[in-house]
This record gives structure tokens, C-alpha cells and sequence, in this order.
């Protein structure tokens, strides 16, 4: 079982950057691929990005690729979401989750099977 703790969210003008970090418990950590998904106010929860459990695989929304990157260190067993260039569109609840990497698709949220409890993104226009 993988627990996740998300922090680093907050206000942030328009233009400017943040970075969620998601900590993660267990020894097999690194194992785990890991997701970076958001929802805001009335919309559904969406996608963001995602990193395979040694770092090589990842994918990113069109919406925040090229602003956004995604990183991990397993020695810390974390998990970053490098945020620049932020726009009021980004403000949402961002949620890591995790997967076994023998869950093949990346983007939808029923193959996450443990998730955070959430940080909460805005940004001012």
C-alpha cells in the first residue's frame, strides 16, 4: 500500500510559478508509476502528467505541455510538478496518484489506485 501527501500549492499571480511536491511511503516507492491530476470548481478531474517509476516515461496534457514538467527523486520517494508560466485556467485541486506500472493506460484516473488528499493551486489573473 502507498500512502501520498501532497504539498507546495498556494496564490500565485498570473505568469508565475509553483512547485508540488508529492511524498510518497514504502520501500517500493520507485516502483510506482506516478500522476499529477487536477479539478476545479464544476469541472471533472483531468489529467495532467504522468512519470514511470524510473524516471524515463513520461506524458503531459497538451493544456500544460511545454509550462509544465515532472520530475522524481526515489531516494526521497517524491515526486515534483514544476509549474511555470501559470495561467487563472491552471487554478484547481492538483492530486498525485499512483499505479502499478502493470496497469498499462497512463491518463485515465480508474487505473490510479491510491491517490493525496490534494493542494489547492490558484491563480490570479
Amino acid at each position: 500500500q502507498v500512502q501520498l501527501v501532497e504539498s507546495g500549492g498556494g496564490l500565485v499571480q498570473a505568469g508565475g510559478s509553483l512547485r508540488l511536491s508529492c511524498l510518497g511511503s514504502g520501500r517500493t516507492f520507485y516502483i510506482w508509476t506516478v500522476a499529477w491530476f487536477r479539478q476545479a470548481p464544476g469541472k471533472e478531474r483531468e489529467f495532467v502528467t504522468m512519470i514511470s517509476g524510473t524516471g524515463g516515461i513520461t506524458d503531459y496534457a497538451d493544456s500544460v505541455k511545454g509550462r509544465f514538467t515532472i520530475s522524481r527523486d526515489n531516494a526521497k520517494n517524491t515526486v515534483y510538478l514544476q509549474m511555470n508560466s501559470l495561467k487563472p485556467e491552471d487554478t484547481a485541486v492538483y492530486y498525485c496518484a499512483a499505479k502499478s506500472p502493470m496497469k498499462p493506460l497512463p491518463r485515465p484516473d480508474y487505473e490510479y489506485d491510491y491517490w493525496g488528499q490534494g493542494t489547492q493551486v490558484t491563480v490570479s489573473s
